[in-house]
């Protein structure tokens, strides 16, 4: 059952009664919805936002997902999707999604509100192999949200084989936690 807080475009409202809702500041956007402006934006609400969009193949990864966990203020303007499912998609991928036709392992998932999302670990082992600065201030700004999270990511990347980027990762991981290649977790 979709949030009953989630107003899209055509389902319960016209986009003119929205947008009136909206000027009259009963609702704001909160990424491809409206949800009332008394309402806390949970990620909840932030997944069930992009339910649309994603529907039940797609995963957000990258920025998409560090917006979801509240990394991020703002949702980026193309969400980053990977495949949920083992199948091939044989469908149009629509112009707003950066899609990556690679299955996203499942144990790397998190269902929120009906939405495939990368778990907090793969998010940050993801944003870490990606060489820019909006990648690491989220990567920072996931870090500050969930202590302990680089330590996680960086056993995630340890115990998977080859990767993409993966030394450049590791190396800004352990600069941000100030360990090294040597280092061994005990706990």
């Amino acid at each position: 059952m979709p949030s009953p807080f989630l107003y899209f475009a055509d389902e319960r409202l016209s986009p003119a009664e929205l947008s009136a809702a909206r000027l009259d500041g009963h609702l704001v956007e909160l990424g491809d919805a409206y949800i009332p402006a008394d309402a806390v934006e949970t990620r909840e609400l932030r997944a069930g936002s992009l339910q649309a969009l994603l529907g039940e193949t797609l995963a957000a990864t990258h920025l998409s997902a560090a917006w979801v966990h509240g990394a991020l203020p703002e949702p980026p303007a193309r969400h980053t999707v990977q495949r949920a499912v083992a199948r091939r998609l044989h469908q149009v991928i629509g112009r707003r999604l950066h899609y990556r036709d690679l299955c996203v392992d499942p144990s790397d998932l998190l269902s929120i509100s009906r939405v495939w999302i990368t778990a907090p670990v793969r998010t940050l082992a993801d944003l870490a192999r990606v060489d820019d600065a909006e990648h690491a201030r989220a990567a920072r700004l996931l870090m500050d949200a969930e202590p302990g999270l680089a330590e996680e990511a960086i056993e995630w990347l340890e115990t998977h084989g080859a990767l993409p980027h993966k030394r450049a990762a590791l190396a800004f991981l352990r600069a941000v936690t100030g360990r090294t290649a040597g280092d061994v977790r005990t706990t």
